[in-house]
């Protein structure tokens, strides 16, 4: 079905595709019956399309520094399934949401929207967080990649971070999102990594997403975070946003005329958008984008959960050789030896418990 679309449409259409409608929604192609779908913020609670600061109720949830202090990947995953009953409430298909992003100072004003300072703590709680969403047939958007870790100038500033640290620190989180969750949806951010933007940056969005860890769907700008037209598409950046496009629309159809882009790269980063509406079922019925509350006994219940789950941990006394016991299945030694090889490059004593608990 997408070829015969790709094949019908004109490469205005395609180009079309690859910038937002409007600050929610992306592009329609109507003859050829491609609908437009919503995105909607965010990490914690579905927003919708109104206002930042107002619009229709939704359930609020625990923030990402909360549920990093539950160490419970199996509450999360609840969480996720919940968010995406919330995020089809207000007629969206993708959720911006999760935040990975590695607390490396206490004053980055966006701490609050990421789990921890831990890269394998982080990856577990993303992976779980997407599962939940994704389960439900809406797509989870990981962001913002990568090394976002300031507020400050963060629209210009770059973040110079050499590949291990990248590899070991900051890109893990991604990496698992791709591999063990299929993430549908990679937000680029706003500042350079390593001098170059990160919606510009071929390394980055084919070399390691693409070609090394096999991500096939799509990247997105963060809101107002692309800068050019040539360089961002032939990157690996798909989608501009928000709408109406500003280096996107005529600015491509240009540089694909003047052979400064490939034809043959704008029908490949149309399809990832396609495929995305496919894979969100957007192909099989025309989304509803109107919004409304939801308030589930459900969704208290959990709300419910995540305070006792909290209240529990920051009630109990921790010392550095007490045992912290992951509150998650019992049987997974793996990510408990992962989380043990994450403590130890830290420099502290590690030991692994017959009972499933951590001794640090």
């Amino acid at each position: 079905m997408i070829d015969n679309i790709l094949d019908r449409m004109t490469l205005e259409e395609q180009a079309s595709l690859l910038s937002g409608a409007d600050f929610w929604t992306t592009v329609p192609v109507e003859r050829l019956g491609v609908p437009k779908i919503k995105v909607t913020d965010g990490p914690n609670g579905a927003r919708g399309a109104g206002s930042l600061v107002a619009g229709v109720n939704a359930a609020c949830f625990p923030v990402a520094i909360a549920l990093g202090a539950t160490w419970n990947p199996a509450l999360v995953q609840r969480m996720g399934v919940a968010l995406a009953g919330q995020a089809k409430s207000k007629g969206a298909s993708v959720l911006l949401a999760p935040t990975v992003n590695i607390h490396r100072s206490g004053l980055n004003g966006r701490n609050f929207e990421c789990y921890s300072e831990d890269p394998v703590l982080t990856a577990e709680l993303a992976v779980a967080y997407i599962q939940g969403v994704q389960s439900q047939g809406i797509a989870a958007t990981i962001k913002h990649f990568a090394g976002n870790e300031s507020e400050i100038e963060r629209q210009t500033m770059s973040s110079d971070i050499g590949e291990r640290a990248l590899r070991e620190i900051y890109l893990p989180p991604f990496e698992q999102a791709v591999k063990r969750a299929g993430v549908m949806a990679v937000m680029s951010s706003y500042n350079r990594l390593n001098g170059t933007y990160t919606s510009e940056h071929p390394w980055l969005l084919t070399k390691v997403l693409r070609e090394e860890w096999g991500f096939d769907g799509i990247v997105m700008s963060d809101w107002f975070g692309s800068h050019s037209t040539v360089p961002t598409i032939n990157a690996g950046l798909d989608l501009e946003m928000p709408g109406p496009t500003r280096d996107r629309g005529d600015k491509l159809v240009a540089a694909v005329r003047n052979g400064e882009v490939k034809a043959e790269t704008v029908r490949e980063a149309a399809r990832r958008i396609l495929t995305l509406l496919e894979h969100v079922g957007a192909f099989e019925k025309a989304p509803d984008l109107s919004e409304q509350a939801l308030d589930l006994p459900e969704d208290r219940t959990l709300l419910c959960s995540f305070a006792s789950s909290l209240a529990a941990f920051f009630l109990s006394p921790l010392t550095t050789r007490s045992c912290v016991k992951l509150m998650h299945k019992a049987g997974d030694r793996a990510f408990r030896r992962r989380l043990a090889y994450s403590y130890a490059r830290a420099g502290y004593r590690i030991s692994v418990c017959s009972s499933g608990a951590v001794s640090v």
